[in-house]
């Protein structure tokens, strides 16, 4: 019989590297065919937008670097200070004259020649408190609702912010991520299932109190009935999938992103890497979001297995983000759910959303690296 020691491992898992790395240059290619004739028209080089997500994409190396080489419990114990600097952000974005205002929404704070985008560096603060918070108080809530009652009055408040922006995506993205890690802690289910109804007819009635909102929703049921007004995002995307048919038109051939399809290196750069890879080249992203998810699930659950609670929440809370954006951005993309601004990541433009993932993969590949492992007979 082999004889199994624990190790701790010197090495980052190459497996999550890999895959990390393996979407950013999907996002990269993706993001320089999409932004070429945008590039052209607005700043009079195709190669602009190409250059500055290159740009986001160093400093999201750095940032999550610097993220690598911090140990778990720094995060663990600053975890209530990055909440409170990131609900400071949302509160500046809304000064007027501070925050940014663009297409109607206020959610960009300027810092030079950049932009921050609060919303994504609050996914992350939002994570890192409430998974300290069950490790703090996982005995109250899992025995007693009052438990619920201060993680849900920050989401209360935090989802207010964000409303106010406004930013219905990262909205809906923090408050399921938040549910999801108190199910996942083992609060008692009637009082999740509670709270999630609460949550879903407090969204109804946002939907029904912006009329922006309802036309998106009347153009979700049917994009074609208005082709050209509310369903226009809509129609175009799927119009850009259908095109790509199973391999594609090719790299740089794309027809929807000469400015039919408006956002084509945000929020529906998927849709034209559809048309340009085809039904293959789609799934093989959606492949590797599924391996990174399933990977960082299983950091999660090794975490567990060795009484790291903090660690395996991270990973688990991390594994709902990534897997509940491209959800929502692929949902939007091919008409599952109705069109919202939401990036897909690492692979939209945006280098808040860029440098957020890189720092929240780093987590995972540190509490990776430092969770024993079995030597002598495998993991």
């Amino acid at each position: 019989m082999t004889r199994r020691t624990s190790t701790v491992t010197l090495q980052p898992d190459m497996a999550l590297i890999i895959l990390g790395v393996a979407l950013a240059a999907v996002g990269l290619v993706a993001i320089s065919s999409a932004g070429m004739d945008y590039g052209a028209r607005h700043y009079g080089n195709p190669w602009h937008l190409a250059l500055r997500h290159g740009f986001y994409l160093m400093l999201a190396t750095t940032a999550g670097i610097l993220a690598y080489l911090m140990p778990t419990d720094f995060w663990r114990r600053s975890s209530p200070w990055w909440l409170l600097g990131a609900t400071a952000l949302l509160l500046l974005v809304l000064i007027p004259g501070i925050g940014r205002n663009i297409n109607g929404s206020q959610r960009w704070l300027p810092l030079g020649p950049l932009t921050l985008q609060p919303s994504e560096v609050v996914k992350l603060a939002m994570l890192l408190y409430v998974a300290g918070y069950l490790v703090r108080h996982g005995e109250l809530l899992r025995q007693h609702w009052s438990g619920l009652a201060k993680p849900i009055a920050i989401l209360a408040v935090i989802g207010s912010l964000l409303l106010s922006e406004p930013d219905f995506g990262a909205t809906v993205i923090v408050v399921g991520t938040v549910f999801g890690l108190l199910f996942i802690a083992g609060a008692r289910l009637i009082y999740v299932a509670g709270l999630i109804g609460a949550a879903l007819a407090g969204m109804v009635l946002l939907v029904f109190a912006a009329p922006y909102r309802m036309r998106r929703l009347t153009a979700y049921r049917d994009p074609w009935e208005d082709p050209f007004g509310d369903g226009f995002q809509l129609t175009q995307s799927l119009i850009a999938i259908g095109r790509g048919e199973w391999f594609g038109v090719g790299l740089g051939n794309s027809i929807q992103k000469l400015f039919y399809l408006p956002l084509a290196h945000t929020d529906f750069v998927f849709s034209i890497w559809a048309e340009e890879t085809g039904f293959v080249g789609a799934l093989v992203v959606i492949g590797l979001f599924v391996a990174l998810v399933t990977r960082i699930i299983q950091v999660g659950i090794r975490a567990l297995q060795h009484g790291d609670e903090f660690a395996a929440y991270v990973c688990f809370g991390v594994s709902l983000v990534f897997s509940g954006q491209v959800f929502v951005n692929i949902g939007m993309s091919s008409g599952l759910l109705p069109t919202k601004g939401l990036t897909l990541p690492f692979i939209s433009y945006g280098g808040s959303s860029l440098l957020v993932s890189a720092v929240m993969l780093a987590l995972v590949l540190r509490i990776e690296r430092t969770i024993p492992r079995s030597a002598g007979g495998g993991q």
